[in-house]
């Protein structure tokens, strides 16, 4: 398999995978257009365009946001709203997010807008793939969002050269990092401020990195788990193909075939068969929860893939029947892939558990036969008494971190924002309604 680092160039316009997205984010590959990704979004771009001049009542375009969607904005004040939902959302706190999630982000942004449905310039697109491939990456505080809005606010502040960035490993403020770079500012247009901070863009970008980590640690545990059978003396059978087929999960499956074709020719398990009659649950039971985790992992990786490859965006432009339109609904929500993050999360969890049960059992004596904490001389020594502790510790801070985040959504102000009656007629006629 190729590796990720030698990817140099991803072109966007067609379907986009984890290891591409990967290599962007994470390893420096450079990003390009294809020529159907130009094309598809000037159509869209001209009739938003149109709409403006039109009057026409558009959402976070001829509107206010959230819950002052019943404000009415003036087509000549269109772009001034879109700059200043970019000052007004950038209020993150703390710590940065890491340098490979904001790249990841404004690569979901890329693809998010890049789709034709958004309507936003390719100019503004240009702009994005410019910061990504020349590394100049904005600084982005990571807490106080609800999960977008706020970090990608950061991001956009520097496009317009504003807000702080990275370059060449230097926190520089964003107009100088752009100037470094040789890297022309560019002023918001109409539309185009809301579609740069809405949908799910961070949250798949922040899932799409741990999920590549997560599914290459799955990979290894088999591994682990085989060299621990074979250090303590495993029995096959748990891992027979007849038991196998009559629970016939496919990754529960793969995973009896890694841990036999990795042990195939081990004179150690050849020696020790038929010395009990079954393993603890944490030998015996890999295929089964390794191949669960692993189930979850992939369905995590369907749901994540589709998300990187889809409009996020509110309101969304439709191109089908007979007349164009703009339509406000809610793809930006992101519980797709939260819940499926969530269970990831379990899996990774899962999977830890079932390591660190391993491993206690080989430094313990009296269940493993081997000197305690595999040490000649214990007591002068400790071994591997303390590695333990601290692989307890981090299963530990797992189980805390792995409990469902989607069940504990707060709503915000925009949730308790009511249209009036006449509201739509009102802003239709250019007034507001409060």
């Amino acid at each position: 398999m190729k590796e990720l680092s030698d990817i140099g160039t991803v072109t966007l316009g067609s379907h986009l995978s984890l290891e591409e997205f990967v290599a962007v984010a994470r390893f420096g590959a450079q990003v390009e257009f294809s020529e159907e990704y130009c094309d598809r979004g000037s159509h869209t771009r001209a009739l938003v365009e149109n709409w403006v001049q039109e009057k026409r009542v558009m959402y976070g375009v001829t509107t206010g946001f959230g819950a002052l969607c019943i404000r009415a904005i003036d087509s000549d004040e269109t772009a001034k709203l879109q700059e200043n939902i970019i000052m007004s959302h950038s209020v993150s706190v703390g710590e940065p997010l890491s340098i490979e999630r904001v790249r990841g982000t404004m690569l979901m942004i890329l693809q998010n807008l890049g789709t034709g449905a958004s309507g936003v310039r390719l100019e503004l697109l240009e702009k994005y793939r410019e910061l990504l491939n020349a590394g100049v990456t904005p600084y982005a505080p990571g807490d106080g969002s609800v999960g977008y809005l706020s970090p990608e606010a950061h991001m956009a502040l520097v496009i317009t050269g504003r807000g702080r960035a990275y370059y060449q490993g230097e926190l520089m403020e964003g107009a100088e990092a752009l100037n470094r770079a040789r890297i022309s500012p560019l002023p918001l247009s109409s539309k185009e401020g809301l579609a740069v901070v809405s949908g799910t863009t961070t949250s798949t970008a922040m899932a799409a990195l741990a999920l590549y980590d997560m599914r290459q640690a799955a990979l290894s545990a088999d591994i682990v788990g085989a060299m621990s059978l074979e250090a303590l003396h495993g029995v096959m059978g748990a891992f027979d193909e007849r038991v196998m087929s009559v629970r016939p999960h496919p990754d529960q499956a793969d995973t009896a075939a890694n841990v036999r074709a990795i042990l195939t020719d081990s004179q150690v398990i050849e020696k020790y068969q038929g010395c009990r009659v079954q393993d603890a649950l944490s030998l015996r039971c890999i295929p089964q929860l390794h191949g669960a985790a692993k189930k979850t992992l992939r369905d995590a990786l369907t749901t994540v893939e589709i998300e990187m490859n889809s409009c996020c965006d509110n309101p969304v432009i439709s191109l089908e029947g007979d007349k164009p339109d703009i339509i406000s609904a809610c793809n930006a929500d992101s519980a797709y892939v939260g819940m499926e993050m969530d269970s990831a999360c379990i899996a990774a969890t899962s999977l830890a558990k079932m390591s660190e049960r391993r491993n206690n059992r080989l430094i313990d004596e009296s269940l493993s036969g081997y000197p305690w904490f595999c040490i000649k001389n214990p007591g002068l020594d400790s071994g591997l008494m303390i590695p333990q502790y601290t692989q307890a510790g981090l299963l530990n801070q797992m189980r805390m971190l792995c409990t469902p985040c989607t069940i504990d959504n707060t709503p915000h102000l925009r949730e308790s924002g009511r249209l009036c009656r006449d509201g739509l007629q009102r802003l239709s006629q250019g007034r507001s309604c409060g």
